[in-house]
């Protein structure tokens, strides 16, 4: 193998990595225009725990938006963690589809079980914390609020 094989090899894996991005990226920004027509929705499904702790505390807190371009930048913060949180397990496969071909195939046996799991168990994860941390967490975090105080 010469210095040109070398050569011809590195770029072609800096192109297929290129692709791999564009690919991703071209995801991402679909889902995050796509979530963005949603954001309201998806924004009153993030906040239900909060609204649902409030109410079973009896007290009449709300949310507000402190600055005239809050609650625009609070939505497309909204579209891009919901959009990044949708296509995580495709931009993990696109890393896979590049890093595969390296692979010999007992460590391509060796991965897949990993392979397989992560997906699920990271949409388990996200699961888990908005039904279980989340509510519990803002309890604890209202529990610090002092009531009836004004400085």
């Amino acid at each position: 193998m010469n210095k040109n094989d070398n050569e011809g090899s590195f770029v072609s894996h800096l192109v297929e990595l290129r692709q791999r991005l564009i690919n991703s990226f071209i995801f991402l920004f679909l889902f995050f225009v796509i979530c963005y027509f949603f954001s309201e929705y998806i924004y009153g499904f993030l906040v239900e725990p909060y609204a649902q702790a409030v109410k079973d505390d009896g007290s009449q807190r709300r949310l507000i938006f402190t600055a005239l371009q809050e609650t625009f930048l609070t939505y497309l913060k909204v579209s891009f963690f919901a959009s990044f949180f949708i296509t995580s397990p495709f931009i993990l496969i696109q890393i896979w589809k590049f890093i595969a071909p390296g692979l010999y195939k007992h460590e391509k046996l060796a991965i897949m079980p990993y392979l397989i799991s992560t997906p699920i168990l990271f949409f388990l994860g996200g699961i888990l914390v908005y039904y279980l941390v989340m509510p519990l967490a803002i309890k604890f975090f209202l529990s610090f609020e002092s009531s009836g105080l004004t400085t």
